[in-house]
C-alpha cells in the first residue's frame, strides 16, 4: 500500500511540474504576444500619423492636424494616450506646434536624441500601461516622401516622435483567464490520469505486495502461501505458474528437511531454513568424507586421532581433553590432551579410577560450566569455564570430550558447536565400534580359553614391542616362569576337570597378586610367566612368595570327603640384569624353575649364570 501512494504522489509531483512548466511557458509567450502586438499597432499608428502629417502638409493644412491627431486616439480603444514631439531643427523651422509639441519628459529626449525606439511597460493592480515612443527620421528614399524638400535638416536627422500608451490590461486580463483555463484543464487531466494508473496499477501493487508476503514465508521455509490477484492476461498465467512452483517447492523442501533431519540430528530450527539446508547439506558433505575415510583406518586410535584433528581444524578448539571410558570396568582413560603440560580440569585420580565420579558420565548429558555455578563437583580448576559432552559408543565403551576456555564468550560459541562435534561422533560411532570389536576378538586369540589369561601367542606377538619400549624408557621387567608340582599326577589321578579347576585357581592367585601394569599369560599346560613391571628385586620376591603361600593355602574337594593340596615351582629372572632380552630372561627364569624342580620343588629360585651353563638344553621336570 505504501508502494501505491508513493508511485501516485511521484506521478502527480511529475504532473504537476509539467503543468507547471507549461503554465509559465504559456504565460511568458502570451505576455511577449501581447507586448509585440501593442508594439506592431503603435508602429502602425505611427506610419498612419506620419502619411497622414505628410498629406496634411503637402496640401497645406497643417494646422487642421489636431482633429486628425484626435481622431485616431478617439477609434482606438486601447490607445490611451497619444502626442507627437519635435525635434530641435524643427522647432527652430516651424516653431513648437500646437499643445506644445517638445519633449516631456526624458524618453522623448532620449528618443530624439538617438533616433531609435524606447518602449517601457507600467503595471499596477488594476491596470497595466504599455509606453511606445518613435521616431520620424529624414528621409530622402524613392517612394517615400523627401523630408528635405520640407524641412531644414539633413538626411538621417530626427524630425521628431511620437509617444503613445496603450492600455494591455485587457489583454493582461485575457492572459490570466488563460492560464487559469490552461491550469484547470491540466488539474482535470492529473486527476483522470491518476484514476486510470490507481485503476490499472492497484491490482499489480496488490499482487506484489502479495508476492513479498509469499518470498516472506518461503524465506522462512513456508513455502504455503496461495498468491490471489485480479490481474489477467499474461500476468495472470504468471501467478498461477508461481502457484504450482511454490506447491512443489513445499512438497520437495518438506521432503528434503525430513530427510537432512534423519542424517544430521539436533539441529535446532532457525529463521533460514534454505541456508541451514545449506550448512547441513555441506556438514554432511563433510561427514560423508570424515566417514569413509576413518572406515579404511586400522585401529581405534587413529579414529580417536581423526576426530581430535576435526575438533582443532574444523570447530577451532584449542583447549580441550578426549577420554575413553570403559562402562564395564567404570575406568576413565586419556586418550588425548591438548597440552601437555596442562593437568585434565578433573580430579584425576578420583574419576580415572570412578568414571561415575563424571557428572556428563554418570547423567549421559552436556555437562556446561556456564550455566551453574560449581555444576560438577569434581572440577579442580576454578579459573576454567568448561563443556563436557558424553557419547555412548556401546554397553562398553563411551567417549567423553572435554572443552575448556577462561573466556565465557568462547564457551558460548563452543555451545552452539554441541550438535555438529556430536554429528562427527555419531559418523564415527559405528567404525569405533567395529575397531572395539575386533580388538575384543583379536584379545580373545591372545587369551587362553580356561583362564583368561594371555597366551603364549600374545607373548610371541608382542615380546619384541614390550622390549622396545623397556629399552627406550630404561624400564626393567622381573621374569618369573611357575610351574604346578607333579600336576600330571592330579590329572592321572582326579581326571582333567580337577586338573582345570586346579589350573583356574592358580590363574585367579596370579592374577589378584599383580598389578594392572603386570603381565600373567598361562605359556602352555601347567606352566604360568609374569612379568613385573619395573618392580624392585624386594617387591617382585615379594610378589613370588604371596603367590606361592596363596596356592599352597587352597584346599580342592576332589570327592568321597577327600582333600586336594598342591604347591608350585617358581624360577625368577631380571631383565635386563641377567639377560639383555626378554625372551632370554623368559628361557633363564625356565632355567631356575628347573633347579627348583631339580632340588625338591615347592621353591622360589633366583637365577644365576652358572645354572645355565650346568643345565643348558635340559628342561625336562
Amino acid at each position: 500500500m505504501r508502494t501505491k501512494f508513493k508511485l501516485l504522489g511521484i506521478v502527480t509531483l511529475m504532473l504537476l511540474g509539467l503543468a507547471v512548466a507549461t503554465i509559465i511557458n504559456v504565460s511568458l509567450n502570451f505576455r511577449d504576444y501581447s507586448i509585440n502586438s501593442a508594439i506592431d499597432k503603435a508602429k502602425t499608428t505611427a506610419t498612419i500619423v506620419k502619411d497622414g502629417l505628410t498629406a496634411h502638409m503637402v496640401n497645406g493644412i497643417m494646422d487642421k492636424r489636431q482633429y486628425f491627431l484626435e481622431q485616431i486616439s478617439a477609434n482606438n480603444d486601447e490607445v490611451k494616450s497619444l502626442w507627437l514631439v519635435r525635434g530641435k531643427k524643427v522647432i527652430d523651422q516651424y516653431g513648437k506646434g500646437f499643445n506644445d509639441e517638445t519633449m516631456r519628459d526624458a524618453i522623448d529626449t532620449k528618443v530624439i536624441a538617438s533616433g531609435k525606439m524606447y518602449k517601457k511597460i507600467t503595471e499596477k493592480a488594476g491596470e497595466a500601461i504599455l509606453r511606445v515612443t518613435i521616431p520620424y527620421i529624414a528621409t530622402i528614399s524613392a517612394g517615400n516622401p523627401n523630408c528635405l524638400s520640407c524641412h531644414d535638416v539633413k538626411r538621417g536627422d530626427t524630425l521628431g516622435a511620437i509617444s503613445m500608451e496603450f492600455d494591455i490590461s485587457s489583454m493582461r486580463n485575457t492572459g490570466l483567464v488563460t492560464i487559469l483555463k490552461i491550469l484547470g484543464i491540466n488539474l482535470l487531466f492529473i486527476i483522470v490520469a491518476l484514476f486510470l494508473i490507481n485503476y490499472y496499477i492497484t491490482p499489480f501493487l496488490q499482487f506484489f505486495s502479495n508476492l513479498q508476503d509469499g518470498i516472506t514465508k518461503a524465506y522462512k521455509g513456508d513455502f504455503t502461501h496461495e498468491f490471489n490477484s485480479k490481474v489477467g492476461g499474461e500476468a495472470g498465467e504468471v501467478v498461477s505458474q508461481i502457484n504450482t512452483l511454490f506447491h512443489k517447492m513445499h512438497e520437495a523442501f518438506g521432503e528434503i528437511r525430513v530427510n537432512l533431519a534423519t542424517f544430521v540430528t539436533d539441529r535446532s530450527n532457525s529463521d533460514d531454513p534454505l541456508y541451514e539446508a545449506k550448512i547441513v547439506i555441506n556438514e554432511l558433505s563433510d561427514i560423508y568424507k570424515f566417514k569413509k575415510t576413518i572406515e579404511l583406518d586400522e585401529n581405534k586410535n587413529v579414529v580417536y586421532s581423526r576426530i581430535k584433528d576435526v575438533l582443532i581444524s574444523k570447530f577451532k578448539l584449542t583447549h580441550f581433553v578426549i577420554y575413553e571410558i570403559n562402562n564395564k570396568h567404570n575406568k576413565r582413560n586419556l586418550i588425548y590432551i591438548s597440552d601437555a603440560q596442562l593437568k585434565s580440569i578433573c580430579d584425576e585420580k578420583l574419576v580415572d579410577d570412578d568414571a561415575q565420579k563424571c557428572r556428563a558420565h554418570r547423567t549421559g548429558s552436556n555437562v556446561i560450566s556456564t550455566e551453574f555455578q560449581e555444576l560438577c563437583k569434581t572440577c579442580t580448576a576454578d579459573d576454567l569455564h568448561y563443556i563436557c559432552l558424553p557419547f555412548t559408543i556401546n554397553e562398553d565403551a563411551s567417549i567423553l570430550v572435554s572443552i575448556t576456555s577462561k573466556d565465557k564468550a568462547d564457551i558460548a560459541k563452543f555451545t552452539s558447536c554441541i550438535p555438529s562435534i556430536k554429528n562427527y561422533l555419531e559418523a564415527a560411532k559405528p567404525v569405533i565400534e567395529s575397531r572395539i570389536l575386533m580388538e575384543k576378538l583379536h584379545d580373545t586369540s591372545l587369551r587362553d580359553g580356561m583362564t583368561n589369561l594371555y597366551n603364549r601367542r600374545f607373548l610371541e606377538g608382542f615380546i619384541d614391542q614390550i622390549m622396545s619400549q623397556a629399552e627406550r624408557e630404561k624400564e626393567t621387567y622381573h621374569v618369573m616362569m611357575i610351574d604346578i608340582d607333579f600336576f600330571k599326577m592330579v590329572n592321572d589321578t582326579y581326571g582333567h576337570d580337577v586338573g582345570d579347576t586346579v589350573i583356574v585357581a592358580l590363574s585367579k592367585i596370579l592374577k589378584e597378586s599383580i598389578r594392572e601394569a603386570d603381565l600373567a599369560i598361562r605359556y602352555g599346560g601347567e606352566e604360568f610367566v609374569i612379568m613385573l613391571h619395573h618392580a624392585t628385586d624386594k617387591g617382585a620376591l615379594q610378589v613370588a612368595n604371596n603367590i606361592h603361600s596363596s596356592f599352597a593355602k587352597l584346599v580342592f574337594n576332589v570327592g568321597a570327603n577327600e582333600k586336594l593340596q598342591k604347591t608350585i615351582s617358581i624360577g625368577m629372572a631380571k631383565f635386563p640384569v641377567d639377560g639383555d632380552t626378554i625372551w632370554k630372561c623368559i628361557k633363564y627364569a625356565d632355567t631356575a624353575l628347573y633347579e627348583a624342580k631339580n632340588t625338591g620343588r615347592n621353591k622360589i629360585v633366583l637365577f644365576k649364570q652358572e645354572m645355565f651353563e650346568n643345565n643348558e638344553g635340559n628342561t625336562d621336570y
